[in-house]
């Protein structure tokens, strides 16, 4: 394998990758799963034009100019060439630029919810289950349930009723989804040198009890320095939470365990399979397979000997070229299933104050069914950062384009790795097929009285949420106390309101 690659990886997922922080999480800055490889410092924050602009919708002449918000990794030497050859490639075929600016991943939450608690203008921002239903319920994003149909007809019928449906909240649509695999299948990835290595017996793991075998005889064989399990602060344990269905709330202990018939909305913190688990990462991190230092850690590194991961066949490819390794092995652990918050893990909003918002949804259906701009935008510049092997195969050159196919539009127009099956897309749409449904499939929790109760529990989560997740705190102590303190900043109120919505809605 290539040894050129030098940016960190951050592997992160929706569904059954899941953590109390984002759906889909971070991802593969090329073609990878929901959790993929992503680049890099928090400083990253950028546009095509001006990272310090924060000027709304320009025209060039008669041509608009959009700024788009999106997350990423650090900005190349190259970036701005390459946007302008995407601005010239579509002002020519829609009569549209954009200005796309990149908030690192390690600042995404909070630069976004900076810019919209601001009302700082903008046309389209990406956004996820996290921060969707939060940020319609404040007014930030246009109602584009009519718009969609009238002015994007493509659109509309690309993105399958169902998904469509997904985003809905209060019924009307308020962002595109990213139409890719909207189901999740969550995976858990080896080094394939360490499973040689350790003679790990991947067919046997089926469970984070079945880890620590093989975690530990990685510890013993590696040294006191190595970690087999890397974690960061914003990331955890991916997937630890995703037996329970969040609602679309974008808050990990509230929820409805994924195949409960009776749909009781719980304290997932308290719940028994949740606090073996936590109990478990605990005693890791005491025993040193966590990284120490994962409770601060804000950007993983380029290498890890295992992660967790929202993935599909074949996305193991771009994480060996990022990781700069020979082979990863995937081991699917659960999946695929929907639920509203895998849909919601991936779309793209047009703000409510945006004046081209005809433009904005035209320029997201140009991503979404022209592969030449949904390439560019994944891949970067054509001869620096990507070759076309064929017309739907590319080799990447580097590994320094800092965008998130996830984040930008279906992968059903896009290219596929060299290297990754040239099928792969129709395996996702099989995994679509395949998937079995949460029992609350198409409930999204309406937040309209609920905005003060939300908020103060999502601020006492984000006082442990990073110790918590990492292992680095003791659950038996801190549960209780957190517990004690999300009730009274609401989350009874919370949980009351939203079994008493699900009954009203399963019962219509």
């Amino acid at each position: 394998m290539k040894s050129f690659m030098k940016s960190p990886l951050l592997i992160g997922a929706a569904a059954l990758a899941m953590t109390g922080l984002a759906g889909c999480s971070k991802s593969d800055n090329n073609n990878g799963a929901n959790g993929a490889a992503a680049s890099s410092s928090a400083a990253s924050t950028a546009s095509a034009s001006s990272a310090a602009s924060s000027a709304p919708a320009t025209k060039s002449g008669d041509i608009p100019t959009l700024v788009w918000w999106t997350i990423g990794g650090q900005i190349p030497a190259n970036y701005d060439k390459a946007i302008e050859k995407i601005n010239d490639y579509t002002a020519e075929k829609i009569g549209v630029k954009i200005d796309l600016r990149v908030a690192g991943w390690g600042e995404w939450d909070t630069k976004i919810n900076t810019i919209v608690n601001a009302g700082e203008p903008f046309d389209i921002m990406f956004t996820n289950n996290g921060k969707y239903n939060q940020q319609v319920n404040m007014g930030a994003f246009a109602d584009i349930t009519d718009l969609v149909q009238s002015a994007t007809p493509e659109l509309n019928s690309l993105v399958p009723k169902m998904v469509w449906d997904g985003t809905r909240i209060g019924g009307k649509i308020y962002a595109v989804p990213t139409y890719k695999d909207s189901s999740a299948t969550q995976y858990w990835v080896f080094d394939d040198a360490l499973v040689k290595k350790y003679n790990i017996d991947l067919a046997g793991i089926k469970t984070m009890q079945d880890l620590d075998k093989p975690f530990r005889d990685i510890k013993a064989g590696e040294g006191k320095s190595y970690y087999p399990l890397s974690l960061t602060q914003g990331e955890g344990f991916n997937g630890f939470f995703n037996a329970y269905d969040d609602m679309t709330l974008g808050f990990a202990p509230i929820g409805v365990k994924t195949d409960d018939a009776s749909r009781k909305v719980v304290s997932v913190l308290e719940q028994p399979d949740t606090m073996a688990n936590l109990k478990l990462m605990h005693q890791w991190y005491q025993d040193g397979i966590i990284n120490p230092d994962a409770p601060t850690k804000i950007e993983a590194d380029p290498y890890r000997p295992f992660f967790s991961a929202q993935a599909f066949p074949g996305a193991e490819v771009n994480w060996q070229i990022n990781a700069g390794i020979e082979k990863y092995d995937m081991v699917q652990i659960a999946g695929p299933i929907y639920t509203t918050s895998t849909i919601q893990g991936s779309m793209n909003a047009i703000s409510a104050n945006s004046k081209y918002k005809e433009e904005a949804l035209k320029y997201l259906q140009l991503v979404n069914t022209d592969s030449k701009l949904r390439n560019m935008l994944a891949f970067g510049e054509e001869g620096v950062d990507f070759d076309y092997v064929s017309d739907k195969v590319v080799e990447r050159k580097t590994d320094t384009w800092p965008l998130a196919a996830y984040t930008q539009g279906t992968f059903f127009n896009l290219a596929v790795t060299k290297g990754a099956p040239e099928d792969q897309w129709d395996q996702v749409r099989k995994l679509n097929e395949a998937a079995t449904s949460s029992t609350i499939l198409g409930f999204a929790l309406d937040l309209t009285d609920l905005a003060t109760e939300v908020a103060n529990v999502k601020s006492v989560w984000s006082k442990y949420s990073y110790e918590l997740v990492t292992g680095a705190s003791d659950p038996e102590k801190q549960v209780p106390k957190i517990a004690d303190e999300l009730r009274k900043a609401g989350m009874d109120k919370i949980i009351q309101s939203a079994q008493a919505q699900i009954d009203a809605y399963f019962k219509a």
